[in-house]
């Protein structure tokens, strides 16, 4: 079962801390596509699958972590990188990339920030629908990697990828933020409310929202700041690894300074 693998190899999402996923990161670092030809790209690109079908979003293609996959049957222990979230197609993104690939133009034209961009599915999705300019973010240096592998999967020019922790820096200028399956820790969760204020409150930025309904999420605060826009049925597939989430939502996040 998938969950099995995914737990040993990145633990379970829901329970992850801050903490944990913030101490691996460093100073701002940029990538290019010189990379994907390096060990860690090499790597990426021999140990995982092409997948597409089985998602909201078949036309975008990903390289992911699955059952035909050497180590998806091997010892968690003897996984070299650290832990694959880049190698999910969480389900809160999912529903982010299929809300924007059926509105191509609420990212058309505009700057676009993917917070923990992950496998960059979402990005992806705004740079399909002519987005001026796309930033994948995420604190794990290797899924900047694997973005970029799955620009050139998509046909498309590596966006720029960052893995400094944006949450909490001074906001920049970014008319859409997109983010999916964050809130899952509360600590995280808060530091998150407090920094998509600053950034609406300083540049007018959208931000939207992607998760299937996890508890930490519908049990947050936020939760009465935000304004449903679309929900999708998962495929059976994705409900059966996300033990029986059956929709995925998207929320337009309003600023606790505005109203709805």
């Amino acid at each position: 079962m998938k969950l099995y693998h995914i737990r040993n190899l990145c633990g379970m999402l829901q329970t992850t801390k801050i903490s944990e996923k913030v101490s691996c990161c460093g100073n701002k670092q940029r990538f290019s596509s010189s990379l994907v030809s390096g060990d860690i790209g090499r790597f990426i690109v021999e140990n995982t699958e092409i997948v597409g079908e089985d998602s909201l979003t078949p036309e975008i293609k990903l390289r992911l972590l699955t059952a035909k996959c050497r180590f998806w049957h091997a010892n968690p222990v003897l996984w070299p990188l650290p832990d694959p979230y880049w190698a999910i197609y969480w389900p809160g993104g999912q529903a982010l990339a299929r809300y924007l690939l059926n509105n191509p133009g609420v990212a058309k034209g505009k700057r676009v920030l993917d917070l923990g961009s992950g496998c960059g599915a979402s990005a992806i999705a705004a740079s399909l629908c002519g987005a001026s300019h796309v930033v994948a973010n995420d604190i794990d240096n290797v899924s900047a990697i694997a973005t970029i592998i799955n620009c050139e999967l998509n046909g498309i020019g590596p966006v720029e990828c960052l893995s400094d922790n944006m949450i909490g820096s001074q906001p920049k200028h970014y008319d859409l933020i997109l983010l999916g399956d964050m809130f899952y820790d509360e600590a995280l969760a808060d530091g998150l409310h407090r920094w998509l204020d600053s950034c609406i409150n300083a540049h007018g930025t959208t931000v939207l929202i992607g998760d299937p309904g996890r508890a930490s999420f519908e049990e947050h605060d936020i939760k009465r700041l935000l304004q449903q826009i679309a929900e999708f049925e998962l495929p059976k597939s994705v409900q059966m690894e996300n033990y029986g989430l059956t929709c995925s939502t998207v929320w337009r996040y309003h600023s606790k300074l505005s109203t709805i």
